[in-house]
């Protein structure tokens, strides 16, 4: 841990992100598409919990195209903090909030008649225009026009003056699990597209594919490419053939470490009792970090290079490990995700073990583990 990071004066926790693996791992999604095709990183959600500002401005440093961000107030963020780079709102906004898509120069999705005429109605009184992204919905049942309505809708926006259409754009709903319905998506979406522009109707961008899609479907990329996952190198799924770098690691430090004798019941309920006597380590760090508390009992610590398990639940603030009889003190340094020596920890390991998916993971790491960038 660095002395910089003693001036924070709470506790011995942070996350490390290595900016230099997020540039790694474009690169990758680089050599698996065509040298046309852009590429549009998803940021939502606090970058995946990476954080927004630093991973940005690490990717437009690396020649990203486009960002993806889940709301206006991520969009204006980036903005704010200097980044000029085309912004896509993947999510839907209420008409109240069409003068900050302006403000900010963002780009909304859209997939209704009546919110791109209330954009028509905003730019013309401004005699300004605004680019939109049509979201249709393929398979995902989420936001998005049905495929059905998707060319009419096309056509009706296609007919304002103050309203251009960016891109049309869909979302795979099963490309990890169901190989014949994603490629009903796409050929679904792919239809939609040569018929909007049978019609004469200019489509700038077309973009279909996630993390999943940039890996194995070649189809789902047309000129541009949503990864999220990928790009903080983590798996859309196991035994993909491509080589990733792990982007966060979750490192912390023992804060106490006591010897119990055998029968000793460990945190809340005793759901671990120690069969000998062994110590006992703490760590500061629990659910109120955003760290699982149904890996009670079951998710790997490193310490000092040793591999343990968690014993008994998980606090708010605090964990225990039983360590044995290692000879383990306060200020040895601990690792619940990342490597330390040989041995490693995955996210994507945690989310076996919780029932739940990588994703969740790391965008669930609370806001009082303190980021620190490796550049």
């Amino acid at each position: 841990m660095s002395k910089k990071r003693n001036d924070i004066g709470y506790r011995p926790t942070w996350a490390e992100v290595d900016l230099t693996a997020v540039a790694h791992n474009l690169k990758v999604v680089r050599r698996l598409i065509e040298p046309h095709v852009l590429v549009m990183a998803c940021v939502k959600a606090d970058a995946y919990g990476h954080g927004l500002v630093q991973v940005s401005k690490k990717l437009v440093s690396s020649g990203v195209d486009y960002f993806g961000v889940a709301s206006i107030d991520e969009g204006a963020s980036l903005r704010q903090a200097g980044i000029r780079t085309p912004i896509l709102i993947l999510g839907l906004i209420q008409q109240e909030s069409i003068p900050a898509l302006l403000k900010f120069s963002l780009t909304p999705a859209v997939c209704e008649a009546g919110f791109a005429h209330a954009l028509q109605k905003y730019c013309r009184r401004r005699n300004s225009r605004m680019s939109v992204h049509i979201k249709v919905d393929t398979g995902m049942g989420r936001i998005g026009v049905s495929h059905a309505n998707a060319v009419s809708l096309a056509q009706e926006i296609a007919g304002l003056k103050n309203v251009a259409i960016g891109g049309i754009f869909t979302h795979l709903a099963c490309a990890d699990t169901n190989r014949r319905f994603t490629l009903e998506q796409i050929d679904i979406f792919q239809a939609i597209l040569s018929e909007v522009r049978g019609l004469g109707i200019r489509v700038p961008l077309a973009h279909a594919a996630n993390s999943m899609g940039v890996i194995g479907y070649k189809a789902s990329h047309f000129n541009m490419v949503r990864p999220g996952l990928m790009l903080y190198g983590l798996y859309p799924r196991d035994n993909l053939n491509v080589t990733l770098k792990a982007v966060l690691s979750l490192r912390t430090k023992v804060i106490y470490a006591k010897r119990l004798p055998a029968g000793s019941g460990v945190s809340y309920g005793h759901t671990y009792t120690l069969s000998k006597a062994a110590t006992v380590a703490t760590l500061p760090i629990g659910y109120g970090d955003g760290y699982p508390r149904n890996l009670s009992n079951q998710a790997p610590v490193l310490i000092e290079g040793e591999l343990f398990r968690i014993s008994g639940r998980v606090c708010m603030d605090q964990l225990m490990v039983d360590v044995g009889n290692m000879d383990v003190r306060a200020g040895d340094d601990a690792v619940l995700i990342g490597a330390q020596g040989k041995k490693r920890i995955t996210a994507e390991e945690l989310a076996a073990l919780s029932g739940t998916i990588p994703y969740e993971i790391v965008c669930g790491l609370g806001s009082r583990i303190p980021r620190v960038y490796l550049t």
